[in-house]
């Protein structure tokens, strides 16, 4: 029996479908009847992987409307498809074409298919991701006070500082509360604080924003957060290992866990000594203290045992 590929290109008000190898192609609105449709002409086809690029918030319904009906969604990132794209010759840029190109995107490249967050764990994420957005700003404010000399300009900025911090100490609040309530993130919350140099800030990303931790293996959970390195080489030529990609807010509160436990946890700051006496340079043994504490963390939710060194 063939194996059915499935692209779907999510605009605001439509879905274009294509569907690989046979070439059909139809297109439906993004509203409940659509989606209804959606779910019944995919789920007479039997897809062995339907592919959603995310685009900003309109592909959550379509991914879970598809999940709900037990097809086997992947939410891709953009980049990745428009690399691939581009190396098919793909210039041209139009709502079919995008969903041929993804459909053909998952036949070649066999994406993960991953249960979309619940409903509890993505309003967490939207509170963290919020509680950073919040953080950014204030940073800007307080690289734009530095360099204010009129009064007023000053007493304008502290006021929008003293609104962002009650602003920040009531989402901190409301973050807490959620994990409180939950007798398994509360818990989990407590196996990652048992590593030193994981704080709760750190903890809640993760239970937020890496719903797949412990579910994975270390390989895959460091490329999904995007701190496994990747080999440039060519012929005689040797590049310097790269990272990218993955969950960049994941990545970041990884990096800074790892400042912290590059000095207070034993088993990593012996690895970040090792790398700085092996003339690796800083930024570069920290990423790697990142990954090791992310597939730290990975192994204590998985075996449900707190840290011991």
């Amino acid at each position: 029996m063939a194996m059915v590929y499935v692209g779907i290109d999510v605009s605001k008000d439509w879905l274009d479908v294509h569907v690989a190898p046979a070439g059909e192609e139809w297109r439906v609105a993004r509203d409940a009847a659509g989606l209804d449709e959606l779910v019944l002409r995919i789920g007479g086809l039997g897809p062995s992987c339907i592919g959603v690029e995310a685009t900003g918030g309109y592909e959550t319904v379509v991914a879970a409307t598809l999940g709900a009906a037990s097809l086997p969604v992947a939410v891709l990132n953009p980049a990745q498809v428009r690399h691939f794209a581009n190396a098919l010759g793909k210039r041209a840029k139009t709502d079919p074409i995008d969903a041929a190109v993804i459909a053909r995107f998952v036949e070649a490249t066999g994406p993960a298919v991953r249960p979309l967050p619940d409903e509890e764990t993505q309003a967490l994420a939207d509170l963290v991701a919020r509680r950073r957005q919040i953080i950014a700003m204030m940073v800007a404010e307080r690289q734009r006070l530095k360099r204010a000399g009129a009064k007023r300009l000053i007493k304008s900025i502290e006021r929008l500082l003293a609104a962002l911090q009650k602003e920040l100490t009531d989402l901190e609040g409301a973050i807490g509360d959620s994990v409180k309530a939950s007798p398994l993130w509360h818990a989990r919350e407590e196996l990652l604080k048992s590593i030193p140099g994981v704080g709760p800030a750190t903890a809640r990303t993760l239970i937020a924003e890496l719903p797949e931790l412990g579910r994975l293996d270390r390989r895959q959970i460091a490329a999904l957060v995007g701190v496994a390195p990747w080999t440039r080489q060519s012929g005689q030529w040797r590049g310097k290992a790269m990272i990218g990609g993955g969950r960049s807010a994941v990545r970041t509160a990884l990096y800074m866990a790892g400042l912290v436990a590059s000095r207070s946890n034993p088993v990593l700051r012996t690895i970040y000594r090792r790398l700085l006496d092996a003339g690796k340079a800083k930024k570069v043994a920290l990423v790697a203290v990142a990954r090791k504490l992310v597939i730290i963390c990975n192994a204590i939710v998985r075996d449900q045992q707190p840290w011991h060194a």
